[in-house]
């Protein structure tokens, strides 16, 4: 008798195993690594563009000669005012569309949010007044706010457990990448092509926040809600009220202390970066008796040298969180940051260093305060389980900017009551070097994820 123990059956054949590229990752997963890696990038794009183009929007808004001494003072007043209804924009949208992403789905969310702070941006371009531009910016800032939520639960709950921190680290590295593009973006519309007409340019710098609408209309075609996101009960996912009760309270403190540490320092100093800098060639350029175009274009100069020094510290500080937390664990991560990143902030406001010097030190200022935010896009997904995990994530990351609303007022109207204000701005920003040194006293409540399952 033959026997067909090892005869194989006509017709039968196993599923090969999907193609893994670099990081073991397939061809999908990168897929959906990289819409998550674009639609963050435009965020941090459309989110910053007024601050690059303020000392030109407001004194036109207002009516005023950019040669007008109280022009920079009002500037910085305005920029103040409205990072912080971004800020509050941003914490409603995070609360509101990490509950959506829980409810709706991941992919569908992204999309949404893209939309809806793309023509947010966009219109305001058209704005006639500060107060219509800032409302514009509010509805921008509801998107924004959502869209981080929806991609890193999203890159979480796809990508391989061994793989999570890199994907979380290379998924935030488009927040510098957005922040270049932001400045190639000013320095090509406002350095070039409208050099000689700053009251045009401002109005294409913001327009051309419209682009991630292009990109979003494609997501919803090739990125699929994740199976762990379509295996759990409709009726159980995303309540707000659930990230309070007993078994859930301790992930919340946890993911919220290092959030809004990071997010104090980090967006008190982004937001007046690009005035600082405006305002420090402008001190300068009136000094020598430049015109206008001569301080103009040696604004976009310092403007696009302090950025760049920012976001290039800001991209390497994000990739070195992936050694860190991988060896050391999360814990001593934040710990090591938050040392660093009061160093930093202490040394580069602590005195006034000459110009150029004073915009070059942002760049240990992003390696390290900038830095750190890489951790989040790993770090809060791990903590909530999958039902949870979008509304967590997004509450522990954005809630915190309602405190942290009150740093660029504050900032702003010590500035508009000095003579001074450019002093007092650095002067000001010294204390935030105080920050991350008082969070090391709350580091035993936050919780160390190393070598921990995503739980579904």
């Amino acid at each position: 008798m033959t026997n067909t123990n090892h005869i194989p059956t006509a017709g039968v054949s196993k599923p090969l195993p999907p193609k893994t590229g670099p990081l073991g990752l397939t061809r999908y997963q990168w897929a959906v690594l990289f819409a998550a890696w674009v639609g963050w990038g435009f965020d941090v794009f459309d989110g910053l563009l007024f601050n690059f183009v303020s000392t030109n929007a407001v004194p036109n808004l207002m009516h005023l000669s950019a040669k007008d001494p109280n022009a920079g003072k009002i500037a910085i007043y305005w920029t103040g005012i409205g990072t912080s209804i971004l800020l509050v924009g941003w914490a409603l949208g995070g609360l509101l569309f990490g509950r959506v992403a829980d409810r709706i789905g991941r992919s569908r969310t992204l999309m949404l949010t893209m939309i809806v702070y793309a023509l947010g941006t966009a219109a305001c371009a058209l704005a006639p007044n500060m107060p219509v531009l800032i409302l514009f910016r509010f509805i921008a800032s509801l998107g924004i706010g959502g869209e981080w939520a929806a991609g890193a639960s999203l890159v979480a709950e796809v990508v391989p457990e061994k793989r999570r921190v890199e994907a979380g680290a290379l998924l935030y590295t488009s927040a510098p990448a957005g922040l270049f593009l932001a400045v190639f973006v000013n320095s090509l519309i406002s350095g070039t092509i409208f050099k000689d007409n700053p009251d045009a340019a401002w109005r294409w710098v913001l327009a051309s926040g419209l682009l991630p609408a292009f990109f979003a209309m494609g997501v919803r075609s090739f990125i699929k809600e994740p199976e762990r996101w379509k295996a759990t009960d409709e009726q159980t996912r995303g309540k707000i009220s659930e990230l309070f009760q007993p078994e859930n309270i301790r992930l919340t403190i946890s993911g919220f202390i290092p959030a809004l540490t990071v997010l104090l320092t980090w967006w008190t100093c982004n937001a007046f970066l690009q005035v600082i800098a405006g305002n420090l060639a402008m001190e300068h350029g009136k000094a020598l008796g430049w015109d206008k175009t001569q301080i103009n274009g040696l604004k976009q100069d310092w403007i696009t040298i302090g950025s760049n020094a920012f976001n290039i510290g800001g991209l390497i500080g994000t990739l070195l969180t992936i050694p860190a937390a991988k060896i050391l664990g999360r814990k001593p991560m934040f710990a090591i940051y938050w040392v660093l990143s009061a160093a930093a902030l202490l040394t580069a406001f602590g005195h006034r260093w000459p110009a150029e010097t004073q915009l070059l030190m942002y760049f240990p200022i992003g390696l390290t305060v900038f830095g750190v935010f890489g951790s989040f896009t790993f770090y809060l997904p791990e903590l909530f389980p999958t039902r949870l995990r979008a509304t967590g994530a997004g509450f522990c990351y954005n809630v915190g900017r309602l405190i942290t609303a009150a740093g660029p007022i504050l900032i702003a109207n010590t500035a508009l009551k000095s003579k001074h204000f450019l002093d007092v701005s650095l002067h000001t920003m010294f204390y935030l070097g105080f920050i991350p040194l008082v969070a090391l006293l709350f580091l035993p409540l936050v919780i160390e994820t190393k070598n921990r399952a995503l739980a579904d």
